[in-house]
Order: C-alpha cells, then structure tokens, then sequence
C-alpha cells in the first residue's frame, strides 16, 4: 500500500560534498572509478564519529531490522493496519485525497514532473534543474541538444522515468550519444525526465506533513541515504570485495540494475567504491534515522516550499545537500524529486532500528496519512476509486518491468 522499498549511514554527518567523476559507460572505467574511489575516501574521512555514525565497512545485516526481512512478509502487517483504517474512515482508497492536485494523491501512477508543475518561485528555486523529454518521436541530436540548454542542462545527467519508483531505470548520462542510446532503450509513448546531475554526497528523504485543517506543517521524519559502496584492502579485487559484503552484492546481481565497475581491479588499502548511482535498499544502500538533524530552521524551509505547491500536505522531498550543518539550517538544499501519499518513511529501514520500532514508524505514518485523506474528503476532495487506482497500480508495474536497467 506505500511506495516500494526505499532507500540510505549514519553519525551527524553524512558524507560531505563528493566531487567525484561519474562512472561512464564506455571502456574508460578504470580511470573514473580510480577517481571515484579516491574522493569517496576523502568524504568518507569527513564523518564524525558519533553513535549515529557508520563506519568505513558496511554494517551487517542484522535479524531484527526490517532490512532483513522479505518485501512480501513486511507488507503484510502493513496491509492489516490499512484494512482497519480503511474500515475506520469507511474507504479503501482514502490516502488519494491526500494532495488533491496530484495523480492518486501520490500514492501510485503519478508522474514526477507532475509535483513541479504547479510550484512557485520559492519552491521551484530549489529543484535541481531539469526538462522532460518523450519517446514518442526519435529526438534529433540539434533538437536534444537545444532542449538541454534551454533548460540550462550540461552533461552528466540523470535521466528517469516520469512514472517510477525505487530508481528502476533511472541511469547516469555522461554524454549526447550515452541519452540517445537510453531514450532508444525506454517504452515507446512515454515521458522521461532529464535533471542536472548533482555531484554533493549528502542525500536525505524528508518527511513532510500539513494538517489541512489547521493549516499547521512538520517534519515527521527523515532518513539519511548512504550509496552502496565497499572499501578497498590493497590486495582483495573489487568482485572479491562485493562478494563479501551481502548488502554490496545486491548492486552487482540482476537484470534491473547494472555496474559497469572494473571487478577486477585491486583499490587500493581504505579507497572506498561506490556501487550504484542510486539511493536504493534494492541496490544496496543503507538508511539511517536522521530525526536528529530536524531543526526549525529545516522545518520552515521545507514548509515554505510545500506551501508553494498547490495543496500539498503528505509527502517526501529527496534532497541532496552539502554538509548535514547545512541540512539542519536548510540551506542549500537541492530536490531531485518528490514522492506523495505512496512514500515510504525510509528511515524505519536503518538496519540499527529493531522490527517493532520500524514498524511503530510505517504504522504512525499510515495513520496520519488517512487523517488527512479524512480531512480533505470532509473539504470536498474525493478519493479515487478503487478500479481506477488497481489501472494505475498494473499501468506502472508493466512500464517497470520494460524501463532500461539503472547504472
């Protein structure tokens, strides 16, 4: 019932700005995970080493999180909770009220440029740069071209599905002939998003709430997203190294997501790799509970960007920032994207974090969202039917399963 796995490490700081080169697709990768490895050791030395922190190894995947346990097992008390809020406030599909100027209320089908659409000034001047592109008819390179620099775009980019979730087919573009080549690999018919690339380290889902009725707006949660990485020895190769470390393979194995990464190559004692250019549990990120970095200065930051979007009340912005000082005075902040009523309180999933808190997390997050549906419904707003919302649920999973692989 809410937006698939999620994604992100700890202390008061995550990595500070990473100016790293991006890992191509082309033959040149040595060279660019050789730089990579080096500026990713250099961020990670800026952590502060606090109970909240991470160390320079992956921590272990611990029985007791909701890590560890399977998708289909952690849906299923979920599910419960929904059924009886559902039989409490007498709908199934309430959460669509949510935020009634987005497809579902966010919950699942809408479109990423769907949240941009309708922002001000304030909030549009904090959204990472970006343009959409359709599949529709075969972009010429001049046209492409022209469209970038009209959205002042300068390669690398990210390219990603408008509809999509968890970083399915999202991929790093380093060049004309890279998004030519992915744009020829994406469904016919369909709308891409192409946004600047932003080299910062730092990256953070905040949880954001507006009761409509009081008209009050809070931070609820947030959780920190640390990319998949492992850290050299000077003698193991980096296949060796992913194969040790669970949480690393799952970067390197199936079909959705690919790494161009040399397996063969020996990083050097304390360089550490990243794997995916992805925030993504199913990649082999980790989350941690950022709770502590919620400061009011963040909180009137974000609000003030959410009341700059028409009726927004329940969602998730995904961040990038430079240092988690500027984090807590919300300075800086960069949004890549914003999820709604479908969103996941992504730090229930810190691996520190035992079953039952987890779950105490979704579950408060879930009886909150169905508040605000309610309170909506009473001012008008009507939930999507049920029918409707199973077409959108099915229309997203076949566009899923046909999107080229992340990188």
């Amino acid at each position: 019932m809410s937006r698939a796995g999620a994604v992100r490490q700890s202390a008061d700081s995550p990595q500070q700005s990473l100016k790293h080169v991006p890992a191509s697709q082309s033959a040149r990768t040595d060279a660019h995970v050789h730089t990579h490895a080096a500026a990713a050791n250099n961020s990670f030395k800026s952590l502060p080493r606090d109970p909240a922190s991470v160390s320079t190894q992956s921590p272990p995947l611990r029985l007791n999180s909701l890590e560890r346990l399977p998708k289909w097992l952690v849906c299923i008390p979920l599910t419960l909770q929904w059924l009886g809020l559902s039989l409490r406030y007498g709908s199934l599909t309430l959460p669509t009220a949510a935020n009634p100027h987005i497809t579902a209320g966010g919950l699942v089908g809408e479109g990423k440029l769907e949240y941009f659409a309708g922002m001000g000034p304030v909030a549009l001047d904090a959204v990472a740069p970006y343009c959409r592109v359709t599949t529709r008819f075969q972009a010429t390179d001049p046209a492409l071209q022209q469209q970038l620099q009209r959205a002042g775009l300068r390669f690398p980019l990210i390219a990603k599905p408008n509809v999509g979730l968890c970083g399915y087919g999202v991929q790093l573009i380093p060049s004309r002939p890279a998004l030519h080549s992915y744009l020829a690999s994406f469904p016919k018919d369909q709308t891409v998003m192409l946004q600047q690339y932003l080299p910062q380290e730092g990256e953070a889902g905040i949880f954001y709430v507006r009761d409509p009725h009081t008209g009050r707006g809070r931070i609820i949660g947030m959780g920190l997203r640390y990319f998949a990485r492992v850290t050299g020895d000077g003698w193991r190769t980096l296949a060796q190294l992913v194969q040790a470390d669970p949480r690393a393979q799952r970067a390197v194995r199936g079909s959705s997501h690919l790494s161009h990464l040399n397996r063969a190559w020996v990083p050097a004692n304390g360089h550490m790799v990243r794997l995916a250019t992805v925030g993504s549990l199913r990649v082999g990120s980790i989350y941690r509970n950022g709770r502590s970095c919620i400061t009011p200065q963040l909180v009137a930051a974000i609000d003030a960007i959410a009341r700059d979007m028409p009726d927004f009340h329940f969602g998730r912005f995904d961040v990038r920032f430079d240092s988690l000082a500027d984090l807590r005075c919300g300075r800086g902040l960069h949004i890549m994207e914003i999820n709604g009523a479908g969103s996941e309180a992504i730090e229930a999933w810190d691996p520190r974090i035992g079953i039952l808190q987890g779950l105490r997390l979704v579950f408060a997050k879930q009886r909150l969202l169905f508040a605000i549906g309610h309170n909506n419904r009473k001012n008008g707003i009507r939930p999507m039917r049920l029918l409707a919302l199973a077409r959108l649920h099915w229309h997203q999973l076949k566009l899923i399963a046909r999107y080229p692989p992340s990188n």
